[in-house]
């Protein structure tokens, strides 16, 4: 079993960002609360290579927070962790506080 994964070229592996079910003081939210669909940045790839040769490198580093696509990626299983693989240039931005 595979303990740390290093995504290839451009790829970017995300573990997606759970919203609360409840509040601080124990008020259970709907479900229907609209979501951001986010996630924080586990790992990354090097980089890819344009046709010169010259590395392209990756436009987020481990531990960014960034928006996701509604659809897409690659699911991951990790022990019991799951995580998403995107490529770099599906990932929508980056959220900062």
């Amino acid at each position: 079993m595979a303990k740390r994964l290093i995504p290839s070229l451009n790829r970017v592996l995300i573990e997606k960002i759970l919203p609360p079910t409840k509040t601080n003081t124990g008020i259970l939210l709907p479900d229907k609360v609209a979501k951001l669909n986010s996630g924080k940045v586990v790992a990354v790839g090097p980089g890819a290579r344009d046709r010169a040769g010259n590395l392209i490198p990756v436009s987020v580093k481990e531990g960014d927070n960034v928006l996701l696509p509604e659809f897409g990626g690659t699911q991951v299983k990790l022990g019991e962790k799951e995580f998403i693989l995107y490529r770099d240039e599906d990932i929508l931005g980056t959220l900062h506080d």
